[in-house]
């Protein structure tokens, strides 16, 4: 207990001490307290002049400061100005249009305190500059002497222009215009401007591309004169077909290259390139139309070729030429439409150069060869496979007969023939053709030498149609058709061998006497005639050669000639030979049958 109250004692103690510490630090506190009062109401005044010093020194410093901002960009801008009114340098170009792009962004966000409208037109002028520079680089790379030679050589922009042209126009085509910023005062300007230049630029680009394909043009339709007429249609097909490659590259390069590639302007700019082209095109195939119709005899393959490639050319020419430039003149399919009246002429005009061959002809000079007809109706016929869609594409515009001018029925009987009977007609009209010309021999007055004109003809026409390899009009030829002509050429010869021979046989005949036998006079005048007759067949020979231009049907028609005369001839020899009818029997039989079997034989 007493440790306890010991402690308690000294707590009290402790306590009082703490208590007297505390007052004192009050007392200090306090009065230090009242000193800085004092001190603040001393140095108020003196704080409240030196914020207002501070301030204005602040007001006084940014002035000066915005001062020299202004002052530099007056300078930048009568800098930028001269640069805009200095006009873009090729080697230069970044430098100009970074000047613009900093004229465009100080109007937009009205930065500057220059007048925006004389920066707008400072822009417009810009833009015009650029545009200038644009149009010289196009008209650059389309001068000069354009590419020749036979061979096509598509003559596009240098790629050292393009190189310039490429940032060129990415840069032209952020110029604001009146649809993306329709608040820029020289927005409409500069669409005016670009407009002008996109269309100089089709301008530019279309006279050029027609100086490219002009000579080349010009070139295929004086060749079509020297060619056959299916190399020279090919020719002016691949013409086109240049041209049609010509203008997708140019589509290619003005989407590109046009500083409006909007769709609803680059249709009409690249119209407006290709009409040159279609210009161009019109031109020379009417010259090509003209050749053709001057000699159309001549140039009938010319017409069908040609017609048969641009007929293949018709969908790429629609898409290119009508589709991507918004056009509704056609040229092409209005060359087509001229192209098939001629080659609807040319069929019954053909059968009619035919029969006018086959006409006699009063006064005419004997002939046995090749008629020019026939030799034509062969190159003719042969010629057909190359063109053979357009031929009957042609007879079908045409109709099932009516290439005889209204000289007889349809060919055909039965429905009228359409799209998918192109083979029919055309071996219907191949028919017609052949029946024809075998009537040519009639322009023969002399039968002997008609039969030798017949046989060589129509052996012609069968060799050179049926047997030649490779074969050409014989697949187009229907089976009755190849076998008239067969038998054609049986007929021929049965007919040459009638004409030519059948006195020879006749004077071999016997006439027996009343008494049963033959006279010694009837002898000797059958062997005389005989032997004038076979003379005057081989003077005839000498003058009318048979089948001349083939050996192999020569000798078997000597041989068939030998098997029939020179058996007759030995067996009226061996029969009579015996019977005294002459003192000097070889002043009739001025030959043996040996001898008369080779001086058949050398006619062949």
């Amino acid at each position: 207990m007493d440790d306890e109250a010991a402690e308690i004692e000294l707590l009290e103690q402790n306590l009082n001490k703490t208590k007297q510490i505390s007052q004192r630090m009050i007392s200090i506190l306090t009065n230090f307290d009242s000193r800085l009062n004092k001190l603040e109401q001393s140095i108020r005044p003196l704080h409240s002049s030196t914020q207002l010093l501070t301030r204005r020194a602040g007001n006084i410093e940014s002035t000066l400061q915005r001062i020299d901002e202004v002052a530099s960009r007056q300078d930048g801008i009568a800098a930028e100005e001269a640069l805009i009114l200095r006009g873009p340098q090729p080697n230069q170009l970044r430098a100009y249009t970074d000047a613009l792009e900093r004229l465009n962004t100080s109007i937009a966000f009205k930065a500057s305190d220059f007048d925006s409208r004389d920066t707008a037109r400072l822009v417009e002028t810009g833009a015009k500059k650029l545009t200038q520079l644009y149009t010289k680089l196009v008209a650059e790379g389309s001068s000069g002497v354009p590419p020749g030679g036979p061979d096509f050589q598509p003559s596009p922009i240098p790629s050292t222009l393009l190189n310039t042209l490429r940032p060129l126009v990415a840069f032209l085509r952020t110029l604001p215009l009146p649809a993306t910023h329709p608040s820029h005062a020289a927005a409409p300007g500069i669409f005016a401007t670009l407009k002008d230049a996109q269309r100089g630029y089709a301008d530019m680009r279309g006279s050029w591309s027609r100086k490219c394909l002009e000579t080349e043009g010009r070139r295929v339709v004086d060749r079509a004169e020297t060619v056959d007429g299916v190399s020279g249609g090919l020719e002016f097909g691949l013409w086109v077909d240049n041209l049609l490659t010509v203008a997708e590259t140019e589509y290619d390069l003005l989407s590109e290259l046009a500083p409006l590639p909007g769709s609803s302007i680059l249709p009409t700019t690249f119209a407006i390139l290709i009409t040159p082209l279609g210009t161009l095109f019109s031109s020379t195939l009417s010259s090509l139309s003209a050749l053709i119709k001057r000699s159309l005899h001549r140039h009938t393959f010319l017409a069908l070729s040609t017609f048969n490639t641009l007929s293949t050319l018709q969908s790429r020419w629609d898409d290119t030429m009508l589709r991507r430039a918004g056009r509704r003149e056609n040229e092409l399919k209005e060359g087509l439409h001229g192209l098939r009246g001629v080659c609807l002429r040319s069929f019954p005009e053909f059968l009619a150069d035919i029969k006018l061959a086959a006409a006699p002809k009063a006064g005419g000079e004997i002939s046995v060869g090749i008629a020019d007809i026939t030799v034509s109706t062969v190159k003719y016929l042969n010629a057909i496979p190359d063109v053979q869609d357009a031929v009957a594409s042609a007879l079908l515009t045409l109709g099932d007969g009516n290439w005889k001018m209204g000289e007889g029925m349809q060919v055909s009987k039965g429905p009228k023939l359409g799209e998918g009977d192109e083979q029919i007609i055309l071996e219907h009209y191949l028919c017609n053709v052949l029946s024809t010309l075998t009537t040519i021999s009639r322009s023969q007055k002399r039968p002997t030498f008609g039969a030798v004109f017949l046989l060589n003809n129509v052996s012609y026409l069968r060799t050179h149609l049926l047997l030649d390899e490779p074969p050409r009009a014989s697949t187009l030829l229907a089976r009755p058709a190849q076998d008239a002509l067969h038998s054609a050429f049986r007929t021929a010869k049965a007919g040459y061998f009638d004409a030519a021979f059948t006195p020879l046989m006749q004077a071999l005949g016997d006439e027996p006497n009343a008494r049963g036998g033959v006279s010694k006079a009837v002898l000797k005048e059958k062997f005389t005639r005989f032997f004038d007759l076979l003379e005057e067949v081989v003077e005839r020979h000498r003058v009318a050669r048979v089948l001349p231009d083939d050996e192999e049907a020569r000798e078997t028609v000597g041989d068939e000639v030998v098997r029939l005369v020179v058996p007759s001839l030995d067996r009226f020899v061996q029969k009579h030979r015996d019977k005294e009818f002459s003192k000097n029997p070889q002043k009739y039989i001025k030959m043996t049958p040996e001898e008369v079997e080779t001086q058949i034989r050398s006619l062949y």
